[in-house]
């Protein structure tokens, strides 16, 4: 048996394409006489880069980016009608309907019947324990775990309060930067689902010394073949 810890957002459902469609929604109300949607994008990446170290993850807080980008950005007077407009953009990922990945809850049941799993993700506590409900998924975790960060801390600390050997213990994710070179540099091994919309800020390098437990599959429903 091994310990499983699997990631939520675009590896079990769909997440980052709602915050791209609220993105493009900005882009066009925006209207900015010179800057194309890419440059826009830039200066977004640079506001959520800080904040996110300040105010975490989640679609609330991507809509306070979002009205500190039309700050800085709008070339119009700024009216509290254009801002709650601005939030509205932000607030409506959180109605949309959690989309499963093809594949995921069979899997789940497959592994679930074989090994330890664990939900790990980040993001806001309420925003992520609603999608979690919604996804009828949780039924299939012995445990959930939301973090303010998936960093080397974050996964030596869960593995030490569960109790899970290292060696036995694997990371299930589509992010680079927070479910794979983290968890390989805390010992465990790492398994990569990319996914084709995972967000910019989660792209890294991958880091894989000699020796390391890592695996790329090239969907969810491929981690049968290992696990």
């Amino acid at each position: 048996m091994s310990f499983l810890l699997i990631d939520a957002d675009d590896t079990l459902w769909e997440n980052n394409i709602y915050f791209e469609r609220a993105f493009d929604d900005f882009v066009d109300f925006l209207a900015h006489s010179s800057l194309t949607a890419a440059q826009v994008r830039d200066v977004l990446n640079e506001i959520e880069l800080v904040n996110a170290k300040i105010h975490g993850y989640g679609a609330r807080n991507f809509g306070r980016n979002l009205q500190q980008a039309y700050h800085h950005l709008a070339e119009r007077e700024i009216r509290p009608d254009d801002l709650n407009h601005v939030m509205s953009l932000a607030e409506r990922i959180m109605e949309q309907p959690v989309e499963l990945i093809e594949g995921v809850e069979q899997t789940l049941a497959c592994l679930a019947e074989r090994h330890h799993l664990t939900l790990f993700t980040k993001g806001h506590p309420e925003e992520q324990r609603l999608k979690v409900d919604r996804s009828g998924l949780a039924c299939y975790f012995a445990h959930t775990a939301i973090v303010r960060e998936k960093d080397t801390p974050a996964y030596r600390s869960i593995v030490e309060q569960r109790g899970f050997a290292p060696e036995q213990t694997w990371m299930i994710g589509n992010s680079p930067k927070s479910d794979i070179n983290p968890a390989l540099e805390a010992g465990l091994g790492a398994v990569l689902v990319p996914h084709p919309h995972t967000w910019v800020l989660e792209h890294q390098d991958l880091r894989t010394p000699d020796g390391a437990r890592f695996i790329e599959v090239e969907r969810f429903v491929d981690l049968r073949k290992h696990f």
